[in-house]
């Protein structure tokens, strides 16, 4: 698995070396403010 993805693995650190800043995605929680109600698998 990770042998096929060495190149674009090391492609991401040499730009995020080169622009001296980590790239990562900006994840916003945007679903609701309060817990869902937990339905039991049997009544699902």
């Amino acid at each position: 698995f990770a042998v096929s993805r060495i190149s674009g693995w090391t492609a991401h650190i040499l730009e995020q070396y080169a622009n001296n800043r980590l790239i990562r995605p900006r994840a916003e929680y945007t679903g609701p403010v309060y817990p869902q109600r937990f339905v039991p698998l049997d009544d699902r």
